[in-house]
């Protein structure tokens, strides 16, 4: 049996009958569903975050006086950090507790988002902005597991998972909606307030409507733990700063080198400790490397979206920041348009064809993209791009979650969701460092299209090499089932190995 097996296909007679659907809302349901919301809702913080101030960039110029390479890092220190904790904050909530985990994580990034409103100079911004990285990064891994089991059955799983997607790929084009509106109708400050009464109010609901998941007691891993998060943010730091400092650059090579070596140091490191940071298992499973994989390029061409429409609507069009906002209002309801349909698809064909459909269609939204000129307006230019762009990621999201946490042992879950991120803000953080490369390579003084267009060709570079990973993991699945051992016991559906193994 496979992931990829259609669900109905698994039930008695291979066909659901109405009469076996359930009836009656299981016991708790009503606390049920108010937990899987106040954990989205933390989640939609947590992501939209990463963009919330992109529009607002101009203003904080204005207010605390950056240099223009101090300015990129209030958004590079969200990044920095939270990319370069992940992989920690997952395992800490393995092994401390999940819920202890994300009430922690919920806690210092409320607390560092009052600070960044409060900001009176670049050093206490960036250093407010780098303190909700490392909140977002203990408090994002446990929300998988959370989600998993807060959900009383399979139904109200697959379509938490299928939000939990849409809110993950559509946050950040919520994040410039939101960013835009604040900064006109109040100030850039409020998009760091915004995020004090979510975080309250989250805090005062969590033991309320959330379980806490069981403790895995085992030694912590020091040297692993110290080589991953190290490894991560040399890698990041490095990535970030190339198309400012070139990639051949010292800075550059060095980072990347470092990183490198602290990589492999993890990967001895794992290798022979009793409880490593990072199973060595999650990454033997080619299906799973093949997801984390798409998810790395997916998110990484996704960022040039963000990047290079933002600029062409305010910079080419003269759109004003809520004006901004809004005109990414078609992305981000393509995205939770599709959410509301992924569960039924993936009963219907299984994860493998969503992400070579959804990785397709993210292809030809930036091959269209690039084909924008500097005489188009925003309907001509973006609106049908943005749309399909937002369809494609709704589709595929949610099926490469499913890929990457399945038949994952319940203590480990953490560190799985922890790997699952790390890859997506990886992925970023590589694929906006390529996609501004080229952009800068290509653009001519006073044109900003002419370097657009191959920014947005380098995109769909990226997202077809996610098709092309997408290819491959589906042309492997007949082999991989007559070779392999399979992840979830014979006749067990897909949503209760889900449950069962995500924790």
């Amino acid at each position: 049996m496979s992931l990829d097996t259609p669900l109905r296909a698994r039930t008695t007679g291979g066909a659901t009958r109405q009469s076996d659907l359930p009836t009656d809302l299981p016991a708790g349901a009503g606390r049920a569903a108010a937990g899987i919301a106040l954990v989205l809702v933390a989640q939609l913080m947590l992501i939209l975050d990463a963009t919330v101030v992109n529009v607002a960039l101009p203003h904080i110029d204005d207010a605390l006086d950056f240099t223009p390479a101090g300015l990129s890092w209030v958004l590079n220190a969200f990044t920095l950090a939270f990319g370069g904790l992940l992989l920690l904050g997952g395992r800490l909530g393995d092994v401390l507790g999940r819920r202890r985990m994300f009430e922690i994580g919920i806690g210092v990034f409320t607390l560092a988002s009052l600070l960044g409103g409060l900001a009176l100079s670049p050093e206490m911004l960036v250093a407010a902005r780098a303190l909700q990285g490392v909140g977002g990064a203990m408090a994002a891994p446990g929300v998988l597991a959370l989600l998993t089991t807060s959900a009383p059955d399979d139904a109200a799983r697959h379509r938490a998972l299928a939000l939990f997607g849409a809110v993950t790929s559509g946050g950040m084009s919520i994040g410039l909606l939101l960013g835009g509106v604040l900064t006109e109708v109040g100030s850039w400050r409020w998009t760091m307030f915004i995020n004090v009464p979510v975080g309250l109010a989250v805090l005062a609901l969590t033991r309320r409507l959330l379980d806490e998941t069981p403790r895995r007691p085992g030694r912590f891993d020091v040297v692993g733990a110290l080589a991953a998060t190290g490894g991560a943010v040399a890698v990041v730091w490095s990535l970030i700063g190339a198309p400012e400092h070139g990639w051949t650059s010292v800075r550059t090579l060095a980072g990347l080198g470092l990183g490198a070596a602290l990589i492999a140091l993890l990967v001895a490191t794992e290798r022979r400790v009793a409880h490593p940071m990072v199973r060595p298992e999650l990454v033997r499973d080619p299906r799973r490397v093949g997801g984390l994989a798409v998810i790395g390029l997916v998110v990484g061409g996704q960022l040039s979206m963000f990047f290079l429409a933002v600029q062409f609507i305010e910079g080419e069009l003269g759109f004003g920041p809520m004006a901004s906002g809004l005109a990414f209002l078609p992305l981000t309801l393509g995205i939770f348009a599709m959410s509301r349909v992924t569960p039924r698809i993936l009963a219907l064909v299984g994860p493998t064809p969503m992400i070579v459909t959804g990785a397709a269609g993210l292809t030809a939204s930036f091959l269209w993209l690039s084909l924008l000129s500097s005489g188009d307006g925003y309907v001509a230019a973006l609106l049908g791009p943005m749309l399909l762009n937002g369809v494609s990621a709704g589709l595929l999201f949610m099926p490469v979650s499913t890929i990457v946490l399945g038949g994952v042992d319940p203590q480990h879950a953490g560190s799985a969701s922890g790997l699952l991120q790390t890859f997506q803000q990886l992925g970023g953080a590589v694929g906006l460092s390529v996609v501004v490369t080229v952009f800068a390579a290509a653009a001519t003084p006073g044109s900003f299209v002419s370097g657009a267009q191959e920014a947005f060709t380098a995109a769909a570079v990226l997202t077809a090499l996610a098709l092309a990973v997408g290819v491959a993991m589906h042309l492997r699945r007949p082999r991989a089932l007559a070779a392999e051992p399979l992840a979830q016991p014979v006749g067990q559906p897909l949503t209760e190995a889900v449950e069962q193994q995500v924790g």
